[in-house]
């Protein structure tokens, strides 16, 4: 199965014509990915929350059909799945890339965090992938899940978003087992910190600034990657429908040694650790998008 970190060699297929729904495409990744295959020459239909923001992405990708779309709720999601099969003709590629964060520590941290993020990141690529799974399933189909490197290495304070990352990632690779019969594929993303306004909402809070000044290894593993980096890989992995999509490159060297770079990373974090979650149990900080009946904020 292709994997994005192993050498390619050859031409890149060709992207021209395929029809791609991508979830979470507002803004960040979602917007930015949609943007690039329309303009390789790709036909996408977008779906998200935030109606003025996937009206002016549909606008720039030749007025590209869009729905508004809360993924967390299967029913909208099997609307919009049906709507973009119904514009584009059928479908070839879904990406399940909406999702949300917010820091929480699980001793004390708010619990209506943790079960926002399971319905969004959890639930919502689960609905994603089942309800296009039907239409992906040929011989030139794929199915991305967008996790990050967070499903794999487990940082203080993100808890509800690693283990959704993390329950994603199980959701992808059982995607790949159970596609493979139809001749399609299915792929993971595994991101380290991209330049998005989730990552700056996300991190943008004392608590993060407070356990990220330490002088430790997670100050260097949370350093920004712009997001062409990451825009770059996903159009190449979408190209060739890989089985693991990575950015930056670095990340391909933790995912098989996650084990060991578990512990490493519980021990680096100690120092300001105590002061981080003290700050974080009385910091009030918002999801990284707004969620319906998310109240809480």
């Amino acid at each position: 199965m292709p994997t994005q970190f192993a050498g390619r060699t050859g031409r890149t297929p060709s992207l021209t014509g395929r029809r791609v729904l991508i979830t979470g495409a507002a803004r960040g990744i979602g917007a930015a990915l949609a943007e690039r295959l329309h303009a390789r020459g790709a036909r996408v239909a977008l779906a998200g929350l935030e109606r003025d923001a996937l009206a002016e992405v549909a606008a720039r990708c030749g007025d590209a059909p869009w729905r508004a779309c809360d993924v967390a709720d299967r029913e909208q999601v099997e609307a919009a799945v049906a709507g973009a099969v119904d514009a584009l003709g059928g479908l070839d590629v879904v990406v399940a890339n909406a999702g949300v964060a917010a820091q929480m520590p699980v001793i004390g941290g708010d619990p209506s965090v943790m079960e926002h993020t399971v319905r969004v990141n959890v639930l919502g690529t689960y609905h994603t992938l089942r309800a296009a799974g039907p239409h992906i399933a040929h011989r030139r189909g794929y199915a991305l899940t967008v996790a990050s490197l967070a499903a794999a290495v487990h940082l203080p304070l993100l808890g509800a978003y690693s283990a959704s990352k993390a329950a994603a990632e199980a959701l992808g690779n059982t995607m790949r087992a159970e596609l493979r019969p139809y001749g399609a594929r299915a792929g993971v993303a595994y991101f380290a910190e991209l330049d998005t306004d989730m990552t700056h909402r996300g991190f943008g809070t004392r608590a993060a600034a407070t356990l990220m000044g330490s002088r430790s290894a997670i100050a260097a593993v949370s350093r920004v990657t712009p997001l062409e980096v990451g825009i770059d890989a996903l159009e190449r992995g979408i190209a060739w429908r890989s089985a693991r999509i990575v950015a930056p490159w670095w990340v391909a060297g933790v995912l098989p040694v996650r084990m060991l770079a578990q512990p490493v990373v519980d021990r680096v974090v100690q120092r300001r650790l105590r002061d981080a979650l003290e700050i974080a149990r009385d910091e009030t900080v918002p999801l990284t998008t707004a969620q319906p009946g998310a109240d809480r904020r």
